[in-house]
């Protein structure tokens, strides 16, 4: 029996633009699609909302969590832990909804070794150039948080190519209209609606 295909799975360096176009694309399709809630013990950031952008817990929790084998995948970004709970998965796909995962490359591996069947795509930025213009243009971060997520892009990058397999297609984010009007053909015709 063939899985549904109910995980879509988006990965990206920092600055690829990739929550941009997802975001976008679920605006498009509100119906059609479910974030799974990721878990983190970074703190908020702006208007960042538990519950809604994050669950955020604290470092004990986390681990606590992890050792009962309560994530999918788990990681440690900057110095913050992230973890993907099953839960938080199946939650979504009960609503018979598309589940979201917003990723990096040891996530989407992880996900590659489950029961889920999923559409993985990677959005890269047209050069290494526009990534950092995009970091600085946020102004949310410091000088050497910045330095931080550009020496981690650059590792990154290495890690996608060296995994581009386990991707179903490469979306280069040059123009966001066009990036946006990529994707949702890729995943309409992957998710069948």
């Amino acid at each position: 029996m063939e899985k549904k295909k109910s995980v879509f799975v988006i990965v990206g360096a920092s600055g690829s633009g990739k929550s941009t176009v997802l975001n976008r694309l679920m605006d498009i399709h509100p119906s059609k699609f479910g974030y799974s809630i990721s878990h983190t013990t970074r703190k908020p950031r702006g208007e960042e909302k538990d519950g809604i952008h994050y669950h955020f817990i604290t470092l004990e929790q986390f681990e606590k969590d992890e050792k009962d084998g309560k994530f999918l995948e788990t990681a440690t970004v900057h110095g913050n832990r992230y973890g993907t709970s099953f839960e938080a998965i199946n939650h979504v796909i009960s609503e018979n909804k598309i589940c979201v995962l917003d990723l990096n490359i040891d996530g989407a591996l992880s996900v590659k070794k489950t029961d889920y069947n999923s559409l993985m795509i990677l959005v890269k930025p047209p050069s290494f150039e526009v990534l950092e213009k995009r970091l600085r243009d946020r102004g949310t971060e410091t000088e050497d948080l910045i330095q931080i997520r550009l020496e981690t892009a650059r590792k990154e990058d290495g890690l996608f190519q060296k995994h581009k397999d386990i991707f179903d297609y490469t979306l280069i984010n040059d123009d966001l209209d066009k990036a946006v009007a990529e994707l949702e053909k890729f995943v309409k015709d992957f998710f069948n609606f």
